[in-house]
């Protein structure tokens, strides 16, 4: 099969394709023939080495763990997937490959009305969006800030947290304000000034942060908030040197969970919204684009 690899640490440059043996699924595995991946920003920090005290990665290693596709085999003591079913989830094995293995548990049945690439970017962002809410333990009433509103993780937690009953305020760039009122957030620009901004809309305070953007906001979110309590960073590293909690515990990956996700996005009642979509041999292209930030919803990769 077809994989992207990195048998080194560093930038987008180590990645490389090569044909790798196809896996083998183990008991309560199933293998996927992949269709799409979703490239998150945690790929290319794992890949430049920053990650390792989080993820430790042995080498050579297939970048990713997002994928939607067909199951192709089943292990042993599998129960509710065959062979030909369509499913989105996480891979055990990296995902920028043709074939992947996946915990059968951590599966969902992908709806006929969702597409492959809005399958893909599902399960990262829609676990990473509902373990920060409950972390910051947003409720009904409450004023919540979000950095990052119109990335594929902050497009999620606007949807999910509107849905709790929360007023959101959603920051993003100018191109992107159209974007983030659609979800359901009151929309402003990030960047110098962010402070009066927000306080000319939320007078009251705000009750939470979640930054989904790591592109230094966490001081604003200290001035907003009066101290460091419910502000809750994916994405800023300097979060341990403020005195802000990094959301780095383990992922739910339910694939009960997804599933319901994925029937509301099939339904149109939840938006999963894809940006850049490219070949899986143009994977460091990806990359360096989610490296870059900035990106309306999710990079995809497509699998032939």
């Amino acid at each position: 099969m077809k994989a992207i690899v990195f048998d080194t640490f560093g930038g987008t440059e180590v990645l490389h394709e090569v044909d790798a043996e196809i896996p083998e699924p183990g008991p309560g595995q199933v293998r996927v023939r992949v269709r799409a991946v979703g490239v998150n920003p945690v790929d290319g920090k794992i890949r430049s080495g920053i990650m390792e005290a989080i993820f430790p990665t042995t080498l050579p290693a297939i970048p990713g763990g997002e994928i939607a596709g067909v199951v192709d085999a089943l292990g042993e003591g599998v129960d509710g997937f065959k062979v030909g079913d369509e499913v989105l989830g996480w891979s055990d094995t990296g995902a920028y490959a043709q074939y992947a293995l996946a915990t059968a548990a951590v599966l969902a049945p992908k709806p006929v009305g969702l597409d492959w690439t809005h399958a893909a970017a599902l399960p990262v962002a829609s676990d990473g969006a509902e373990r920060v809410l409950d972390l910051l333990d947003v409720k009904a009433g409450e004023t919540l800030l979000i950095h990052g509103a119109s990335g594929a993780l902050g497009t999620i937690a606007v949807q999910l947290a509107v849905a709790r009953g929360a007023r959101v305020i959603g920051t993003a760039g100018p191109a992107n304000q159209d974007y983030v009122t659609s979800l359901g957030a009151t929309a402003l620009v990030y960047g110098e000034g962010l402070v009066e901004r927000v306080r000319a809309v939320a007078p009251e305070g705000v009750d939470a942060v979640f930054d989904a953007a790591g592109k230094g906001a966490l001081e604003d979110s200290i001035t907003l908030r009066g101290g460091t309590d419910r502000i809750v960073t994916t994405a800023d590293f300097r979060a341990g040197e403020l005195g802000v909690v990094f959301a780095e515990g383990p992922q739910r990956r339910s694939g009960a969970r997804l599933a319901e996700l994925a029937r509301l996005a099939a339904a149109g009642e939840l938006v999963t919204t894809v940006g850049a979509v490219h070949p899986l041999a143009d994977a460091a292209a990806a990359q360096q684009a989610s490296d870059a930030g900035h990106s309306r919803g999710k990079l995809v990769l497509t699998v032939a």
